[in-house]
């Protein structure tokens, strides 16, 4: 995979967090959520799927916040590895979850080097978070064993979901410019499936969950090194 071309963070830029506090999922809030309650079963359907296929249950969990998703995965019998570039995150995901592996590292690290590599790599509503989405792709990527899969999530962002919120008056929550953090890049099935080609991935699947598909909260993108 050639990535020559990839844009760089500069010397001077102070890493994002992978995960960012949100109305779904704060960090004080131990368990799982509103935002996992869709989001998580069509993950575990991917999962599962793989693993009756012959796939092991390892996986890593990339930008895994407050680790309350690795936590139920983990519960689920996956072996599960969490890292999230806020400090915040992993010290709550250590101190509520002792019994698993979470590190304090950053998708723009060659994180490879110090994990190896994976059968699965996950990315929950993480992606929308960052500067520059091709180093997370790259970095899943670098992560995961030939043939290995990754299991990455976004909100969807579809013509008639924006038309809808544009004749309903909802656009200015929906693209929420008045917070401090939040999403800063919003992917369609086309431009998110283009960014996950370029990285090198192979077998490109969409399902999209929460409402009905053209209205879907998120969309879900399954792809193989």
């Amino acid at each position: 995979m050639d990535t020559d071309n990839t844009p760089q963070p500069s010397a001077s830029y102070e890493v994002l967090k992978l995960s960012q506090g949100s109305t779904y999922h704060r960090y004080d809030n131990k368990e799982v959520d509103a935002l996992h309650s869709y989001l998580l079963p069509a993950v575990l359907d991917v999962l599962e799927a793989s693993v009756r296929a012959g796939a092991s249950r390892r996986l890593l969990d990339l930008g895994c916040g407050n680790g309350s998703a690795a936590a139920h995965l983990a519960k689920k019998g996956f072996d599960v590895v969490g890292v999230d570039a806020s400090e915040e995150g992993i010290k709550l995901a250590k101190s509520r979850h002792s019994g698993l592996r979470f590190f304090q590292a950053s998708c723009y690290e060659d994180l490879s080097s110090n994990f190896g590599k994976f059968p699965f790599v996950i990315c929950i509503e993480v992606i929308e978070h960052l500067y520059w989405p091709r180093l997370l792709l790259k970095c899943a990527y670098d992560l995961l064993e030939p043939g290995g899969r990754l299991i990455l999530t976004t909100p969807y962002h579809g013509y008639l979901k924006n038309l809808a919120l544009a004749l309903t008056g909802k656009m200015d929550g929906h693209f929420d410019s008045m917070t401090d953090d939040g999403h800063i890049k919003f992917f369609s099935e086309r431009t998110l499936r283009e960014l996950v080609m370029e990285a090198g991935f192979q077998r490109v699947d969409f399902r999209f969950v929460g409402r009905i598909p053209a209205f879907a909260k998120s969309m879900l993108v399954t792809a193989v090194k």
